[in-house]
């Protein structure tokens, strides 16, 4: 159901006002420091953001699919590592919603809702990253209960999540289980192997995973046997129209340094602003910002009204991370050598930018998504 515009419009406002005076401070500090904001977290839970699109009766705030964008576009505005705590947590709901039993979502959806419990999704391997069927992470049944043995890679919230969306190949095909764990190093047969240094994106945990013979109920089987990467194909869609949201937030953050820096810098007795190759620059930066404003509602949007967004996601997360990249690189240049150092958060968008070319499927794979997309449209209407 759609949300009321005035409603989405007043807890955006929310989040900004919230990103304004408690974030912003104090991102590049953290950042730099790679440190985990659990102050901002706690701040995150009190107003809801853990349960945005989770269904009111589960005790979610039970808003659209534009609210969220909205939310995390304010979000990565401010810092964009806080956008990921909370994008894994909601494809994980998100599965549940889709997917689970009554039982499932009454057991899970609460406590996910008010973050008591965090959620992080579990699919890449070491040798399985866009090459989904790769996965050799097993689940084998064993009476009521399946023994999971595997190593996954690059899970977000890893550590600190109580509930992970996993991945895992069964006797016929590759199955999703909601497995519950104690947040932590080690719990139970799971064991977060290493925490994985990143260029950017700091300040959250990105880690390995190592599940030894690690026992899970069979109600912790989400959906039919053997269907799991297709529940979690549909979810990325969603994780997809998150990543480019992101990247707007980063973009337009880039974008607005740019602009207030480009008034304020004098060279040859006039602003920079005042001569036409910044100008022209700031024209072409805002342009591509807007159109990848655009393809990022067009995707939720049609995300939202229950049609297959696989195109639409695929176009915005791909148009919108390259514009992110781009606009990070502008805007060092427009700041010039001031840009480059640590004192201003230019150097952060630039190294942040390049996690959304990467992340829920590299630009590469969204081409060949949206190429296939098409033709299997066309041939639908021949």
């Amino acid at each position: 159901m759609a949300t009321d515009p005035e409603v989405r419009a007043q807890v955006i406002d929310t989040v900004r006002r919230f990103v304004a005076r408690d974030v912003v401070p104090v991102a590049s500090e953290f950042e730099h420091a790679n440190r985990y904001p659990e102050a901002l977290v706690e701040q995150m839970k009190a107003l809801g953001l853990f349960g945005v699109t989770i269904p009111e009766e589960y005790g979610g705030l039970g808003l659209d699919l534009l609210t969220y964008i909205g939310v995390i576009e304010e979000l990565a505005y401010g810092w964009m590592s806080l956008t990921g705590i909370v994008n894994t947590h909601t494809i994980a709901a998100s599965l549940i919603i889709a997917n689970g039993t009554d039982e499932q979502r009454q057991r899970w959806l609460p406590r996910l809702a008010t973050g008591e419990i965090r959620g992080c999704l579990s699919l890449s391997e070491p040798d399985a990253g866009s090459d989904t069927q790769n996965l050799s992470c097993r689940a084998v049944r064993d009476g009521d209960e399946y023994v999971i043995t595997g190593t996954k890679m690059w899970v977000t919230n890893g550590e600190r999540a109580g509930l992970v969306a996993l991945a895992a190949r069964t006797d016929d095909g590759i199955s999703c289980f909601i497995v519950e764990k104690e947040p932590g190093p080690r719990f139970g047969g799971i064991s977060v192997s290493r925490d994985i240094g990143k260029l950017g994106y700091r300040g959250i945990e990105t880690v390995e995973m190592s599940y030894d013979n690690h026992r899970v109920s069979v109600d912790s089987l989400l959906g039919d046997s053997g269907r799991g990467l297709g529940y979690i194909l549909s979810a990325l869609e969603v994780g997809r129209i998150n990543i480019a949201a992101r990247a707007v937030g980063v973009a337009r953050a880039a974008f607005d340094a740019a602009l207030a820096y480009a008034q304020e810098r004098v060279t040859m007795g006039k602003p920079i602003a005042q001569h036409q190759a910044i100008q022209m620059k700031l024209a072409d930066m805002a342009t591509k910002l807007e159109a990848a404003r655009l393809l990022t509602k067009n995707a939720a949007e049609r995300k939202q009204a229950g049609e297959r967004a696989d195109v639409e996601a695929g176009m915005a997360k791909l148009f919108a991370s390259e514009t992110a990249f781009e606009l990070a690189t502008d805007s060092m240049r427009i700041h010039g050598g001031v840009g480059y150092t640590t004192e201003l958060p230019i150097e952060r968008y630039y190294r942040d930018a390049p996690l959304m070319l990467i992340g829920e499927g590299t630009n590469e794979i969204q081409r060949l998504v949206i190429a296939r997309g098409l033709l299997a449209r066309a041939q639908a209407k021949a």
